[in-house]
């Protein structure tokens, strides 16, 4: 069974909860669903959950609602521990150069913190 953290900065924000906030509450349903989904499924379906090639191992969470496509970028801790550390509401086909920079620049501060 996996279990999904929430990357905090060193000054304490956290980005994914002000995601999950500025969602209406049925978008918010959807997502908390799929992470659950995440943690209790070994082999959890690409439709929502994949490993983004070309990147320094990001894994995309994939939430769809009513026309509506919702990423959370993340990464693997260990084998068991995801930290999603970026979201962003999908509004083109591929997700962007930007983000995944961006979520690949949150896992090295987090793991440099670790050390």
């Amino acid at each position: 069974m996996k279990e999904i953290h929430f990357y905090q900065t060193e000054s304490g924000h956290n980005p994914i909860e002000d995601f999950l906030d500025s969602l209406s509450s049925k978008q918010a349903q959807k997502v908390i669903w799929v992470l659950k989904l995440i943690e209790e499924i070994e082999n959890v379906p690409s439709q929502y959950f994949k490993k983004l090639v070309n990147t320094d191992d990001i894994w995309e969470v994939r939430v769809v609602i009513s026309g509506n496509a919702f990423r959370l970028l993340g990464f693997f801790e260990n084998e068991k521990l995801i930290i999603l550390n970026h979201a962003f509401q999908k509004r083109t086909q591929k997700t962007s150069f930007k983000d995944i920079k961006l979520a690949e620049t949150r896992k090295r501060e987090y793991l440099s913190r670790k050390d």
